[in-house]
């Protein structure tokens, strides 16, 4: 499929209120502005999550491979775990650290603080390499000097003169009734860290990948109003459950060219899934295939079947994939990039699926439109993904 998803190498959140605790091996990250009752004091929580640059390498390699370009999206997703006090509309940054950072190995509120790692004000384990507070370089901010509340990680806020990007933000908003899971377009900042590693920007800053600061914004961290208190706890790496936050990299490699093939005209069509093993290694790229007919063929004299005659499926064709269990789309239809291929042999699309997690089982839905009719199919396209 063009949709590749990544998890991260490392994640933990940071809190101003417990300046030196790790949180590396919690299986929650927060992002928050915690407001007491009495005597208002605020406290602030924010997450750090770094992906592996290798593994971007390696998906944005293969994308320019195959489509001569670098043409593609790039979206940190995270996944509610706990949304408390949005109320007012209140929108989420992230920005590219700059600064290397540790995991660690704590828990938040361990009976014993673990300070192994990364802190509100340590990037290494506790008493070595504090974020800087003071004369950052250009386009690097992070807390000043002398505030209560110095520390919290330092990040890039400028495009560092990049050609066709402003900025390296990324935001997100949310209110009472909007869906909490984060989806952040961080495309620009996955853009500049695969040039910055290929060493392609000349006399440029390097921003080299260091993960991704989420926070609130300014104006709703360290407010002490019991009414600015927002609030949302996601799954971390650590987490036991099915999401995991993942940097999803799409791009569109759509090919169509049916050569002597029939397209379909008829919603009554029947498609059979080939090319399925049923299962498939974490590490295998599979490209399914379609065997496409009509459901009812006009009778006409012929030498041969017209059952065993492939058709292909219509422009506007998409897949879908589904997990089992919960019921919930992984990859959902998508026109830019699900779009179903074809070749002179039939409709086909490729799936990576180390984007899926392993053992699970997960059903292909295909959607088409013929005759101003949309037919989605379901027709027990399943498979698993197994740990290799």
């Amino acid at each position: 499929m063009a949709v590749y998803k990544l998890f991260p190498s490392q994640d933990a959140s940071i809190y101003s209120g417990y300046p030196a605790m790790n949180t590396g091996l919690d299986p929650i990250l927060d992002v928050a502005n915690y407001v007491t009752e009495a005597n208002p004091i605020s406290s602030v929580a924010r997450s750090l999550v770094q992906f592996d640059q290798t593994q971007i390498n390696n998906v944005i390699d293969n994308i320019a491979s195959v489509t001569s370009s670098l043409n593609f999206t790039a979206s940190l997703k995270s996944f509610v775990a706990k949304a408390t006090n949005i109320v007012l509309k209140s929108s989420i940054e992230a920005y590219p650290i700059s600064g290397s950072w540790n995991n660690g190995s704590g828990q938040y509120l361990d009976n014993t603080q673990n300070t192994t790692g990364v802190s509100w004000v340590f990037s290494a384990f506790s008493g070595s390499a504090p974020w800087p507070i003071d004369s950052f370089s250009s386009h690097v901010t992070g807390s000043y000097s002398g505030s209560n509340n110095a520390g919290g990680c330092v990040w890039w806020t400028g495009s560092g003169g990049y050609t066709g990007i402003g900025s390296l933000e990324a935001t997100q908003s949310f209110n009472l009734r909007s869906e909490k899971d984060l989806n952040l377009n961080v495309t620009d900042t996955v853009k500049v860290w695969y040039s910055s590693s290929k060493n392609l920007i000349g006399a440029l800053p390097l921003i080299s990948n260091e993960g991704f600061v989420v926070k609130w914004e300014d104006s709703k961290e360290f407010i002490t109003s019991s009414a600015v208190t927002p609030q949302l706890s996601f799954y971390s790496i650590d987490t036991n459950t099915i999401y995991p936050p993942e940097l999803e990299i799409k791009w569109r490699d759509f090919i169509y060219d049916t050569g002597s093939l029939e397209v379909i005209n008829t919603p009554d069509l029947f498609v059979a899934l080939d090319n399925n093993a049923g299962i498939f290694y974490s590490e295998s790229i599979n490209q399914f295939r379609l065997n496409v007919r009509p459901q009812f063929p006009v009778r006409i004299f012929e030498t041969s079947s017209m059952y065993t005659k492939n058709h292909a499926l219509p422009t506007s064709s998409y897949y879908a994939i589904k997990d089992l269990d919960t019921n919930e789309f992984v990859v959902d239809f998508d026109t830019q990039n699900t779009q179903i291929s074809c070749d002179a042999t039939g409709s086909y699309f490729t799936v990576y699926m180390n984007g899926l997690e392993p053992e699970r089982y997960y059903q292909i839905l295909v959607q088409t439109t013929v005759d101003n009719n949309t037919i989605v199919m379901d027709e027990n396209y399943y498979f698993k993904v197994v740990n290799g």
